[in-house]
Parts: structure tokens; sequence; C-alpha cells
């Protein structure tokens, strides 16, 4: 009687495991081509979901099929961005493949077609959206938590220091609304948690800043800098901040809850349509920008980590986003 490994030995049985192994691998192909079309065509926000998340998971090493042309996985970020945008007739931002590399880019038409965008997968599985020159982590996305947070600092390193030397305030604030839309997106459709930072328009929206203390020289400076403007610069009632007023009942504060212990301190912007983010107040006023990027140190608003209530080794191993943290090439700025 032969024993298994005579069995295998046979060249019937070597055949038979040659082909099981090939099938395998064309079925996993088969998935992949299915997942790809899904991905296309499908109409269903879900089914998009599922189709970029069983992509960015799926393993296509094979030892006996090799697939000759296939995406990263950083790549179904950037459809799936696309494929919603485009589900919310969007058409500030496009996605394009290149040819020779067969990655995908996006461009967004305020900034022209030569400023190109992508997702970086990082350990912790975030994907992050940059500019491939400069790698300023405009955004993170998690698809296993399904959450979304703009980053504070690399908003105001971006698009406030770097974007206003090329581009106005206005095809700045163009250049911002597809991702704000895509936000949305995610959150009416697919029930995203997402935190805008800088970006949120709520007249309750509290820009806590990084530093626990504030020198009331800085407030001093904002004095200063107002007097020879339009622009008026109040003391609060209870003498715990500022009030500067703007046009059209657009009013900015720099103060503290009186009634909280911790005495922190944030910024608040308040008008009548809730329309006005400290971003925009950034971008648009010269006196409000030179103010902030001055005192930066002092003023830096802090990005709140990604709270994952099942997982809380990725929220300690997750690197600061403290927008006060500053490279040494920006104190110059």
């Amino acid at each position: 009687m032969m024993n298994n490994n005579q069995m295998l030995n046979q060249p019937s049985e070597q055949l038979n495991a040659l082909a099981h192994s090939f099938e395998h691998g064309l079925e996993i192909g088969q998935h992949y081509v299915k997942l790809l079309t899904k991905l296309a065509q499908t109409e269903d926000a879900h089914d998009l979901f599922a189709a970029t998340n069983d992509l960015v998971n799926l393993d296509l090493e094979d030892a006996f099929v090799k697939f000759p042309q296939h995406y990263q996985a950083a790549d179904y970020y950037l459809l799936l961005m696309g494929r919603l945008l485009e589900m919310h007739s969007n058409t500030e931002l496009k996605i394009t493949e290149d040819p020779t590399s067969h990655r995908f880019y996006a461009t967004i038409s305020a900034l022209g077609e030569k400023v190109l965008f992508h997702f970086i997968k990082d350990a912790e599985e975030n994907a992050v959206f940059t500019d491939v020159n400069d790698n300023e982590p405009i955004f993170s996305l998690n698809l296993k938590h399904q959450m979304l947070r703009f980053n504070n600092k690399a908003l105001v390193n971006y698009f406030i220091i770097n974007g206003l030397k090329k581009y106005s305030d206005l095809d700045l604030r163009s250049a911002i609304k597809p991702l704000l839309l895509f936000a949305q997106a995610l959150h009416d459709d697919l029930n995203f948690v997402i935190d805008r930072g800088i970006l949120d328009t709520s007249n309750q929206q509290h820009y806590d800043l990084a530093q626990l203390e504030l020198s009331l020289t800085v407030i001093d400076r904002l004095f200063v800098a107002t007097a020879e403007t339009d622009y008026m610069l109040f003391n609060l009632p209870k003498n715990n901040g500022a009030e500067l007023r703007l046009e059209r009942q657009v009013n900015l504060d720099l103060s503290f809850d009186p009634d909280d212990y911790s005495q922190q301190w944030f910024f608040s912007v308040q008008d009548p349509d809730a329309q006005v983010s400290l971003f925009d107040l950034l971008l648009h006023y010269q006196l409000i920008r030179d103010w902030y990027l001055n005192n930066r140190d002092e003023l830096a608003v802090k990005s709140d980590p990604l709270i994952f209530a099942d997982d809380e080794q990725v929220e300690q191993d997750e690197p600061t986003t403290d927008e006060s943290v500053l490279e040494d090439d920006e104190k110059n700025d």
C-alpha cells in the first residue's frame, strides 16, 4: 500500500495540486475584477465603501498566478473619494491615472493641473491626503473606524503660509470646497465621524489652543494692530478674553470659559449665517493672519487625536498633530 507522500509523488496528484493552486489564484483574480467593477460602476455609497474596504485589504499575492497590473492600496482611497464626489456632482476635483506608474492622482481645478494630490497609508490604517510634493497631511481617513480628521497645522502651512504665495484667497477657498464636500458626503451617506478643525463654521465651535496658558500680551499685540484699522477689539464683559468685531456682523473671540476650572483658551467665530470659519478669517484678513502667524507658538490651534474606542494602542501610538509643532523652516515665515 502507498503512503500519502508516495501518492503526492504520482503525476496525477501533482497535476491535481497544481490545478487547485491555479484555480485558487484565478478565484482571487475574479474577485478582484468584481470589486474593481463595483468600485467603478456602483451608484450606491454603501456598496462603494464596501468595495473600497475589500480592495484595501485584499491580498493579491499568489505563487501560481501573477497579476501583471494592479493598483496600490492607497489608490483605492483616492478612487473612493473621486467616485463619491462624482455621485454628489462634484466638478472641482478630478482623478487621473499616470500611464507609466499606474498610480492615481487628484487635481483640484482652482489650483491647476500641475498640483497633484494622493493618499499615503500609515501603520495605523490611516490614509493621509497630501500634495505629492510637500507631504503636508491635509486630512487623514480611516475606513475601519469610519473617521476623517482635518489637520490644523497642515491647513495653515499648506493653504495660509504657502498657498497665499501663489494663489488668491478666493482660489484657495475654492480649493477647500471639494475636500469639505467629500467629508460631508462621508458623514451624510456613510455616517462617518468628521473633525473639520479650523474649517468648522458652527457658531458653537471652540478651536482650543494647543498651549494651556496664554500671555495677555498676545492680545495686547492685537489691540495695537487694530489701532489704525476700522476694526474694533473689545474686552469681554467677564475679563475672560477679547472680541474682534469685523464687517457683516462677523466676530472673532479669543477667550476662556470663566466657569471652567481649566481655563482652556479657545477661538470662536460668530456670524449670522454660521458660514465663516477660523480658516476663512486667516485666509481673508491679513490683520488676523499676521497676528496669528507672528504669535503662532502661543495661538496655535490643536488637532484633537482620533479616539478609537476599541483600539487603545492606535490612540497611544498616534503622532502629535498639534498645530504648534513647527518645522525649522516654518519659523522664518
